[in-house]
């Protein structure tokens, strides 16, 4: 059992020491991911698709899937009415199994936390579902999402309640005026069937 509390894969992935080893596990993973996740009951993808269909009107495009693993964030955008998606990801073995899906405009194999080759304003709406975890991303991570998408959109992120206390939340802070939270849920488990996981919540931020 990892340090964390998780066991397996995931527990790997958290104690990853670098950008290319999360890289290369989450390759190894991919095949076997969403039905890992789904036995762990797996919560991220439907409470940030929840949010940014509150709060995005649907139809909006193009959007960005930041963190897209293989694709489950993805495919539930299509069906609730949001079906122009790109879909950025660290993992190549990922974004193959997301590929096969159909349902993306355009597969992109980028890590968050540094600069990203898209325009200001590019994305009418950002989701990042798991990504402000252990051991991924930090709040540099946010930066960029919020320079990428236009004013008047949304990000959609989640956040464990471990980083959001540990600086996330000033981060998000000394962002404004450029983004303003419009709603931020209460902390739930994001794995229920992982005794280790640590509470996360999620926020829908606004640009401006």
């Amino acid at each position: 059992m990892a340090e964390n509390g998780h066991g397996g894969q995931l527990g790997a992935v958290y104690q990853a020491g670098s950008p290319d080893e999360i890289a290369a596990l989450y390759d190894g993973w991919a095949q076997t991911y969403e039905a890992e996740m789904a036995q762990a009951g797996y919560r991220h993808p439907s409470i940030c698709l929840a949010l940014l269909a509150r709060h995005l009107p649907r139809g909006a495009a193009p959007l960005l899937d930041a963190g897209a693993g293989t694709g489950l964030v993805g495919e539930w955008l299509r069906i609730v009415g949001f079906p122009e998606t790109d879909a950025l990801d660290l993992s190549e073995g990922m974004l193959a199994v997301a590929a096969r899906k159909g349902v993306y405009r355009q597969l992109h194999r980028l890590a968050l936390g540094g600069p990203l080759p898209f325009a200001d304003g590019a994305y009418a709406g950002i989701v990042s579902a798991g990504v402000f975890t252990t051991g991924h991303v930090g709040p540099e991570g946010l930066d960029e999402l919020v320079r990428i998408c236009r004013l008047g959109g949304v990000i959609v992120l989640t956040v464990k309640t471990s980083l959001w206390s540990a600086g996330f939340a000033d981060h998000v802070t000394a962002l404004a005026p450029k983004v303003t939270i419009v709603e931020r849920t209460e902390p739930y488990v994001s794995m229920p069937g992982e005794t280790g996981t640590v509470p996360s919540i999620a926020l829908a931020l606004r640009r401006h």
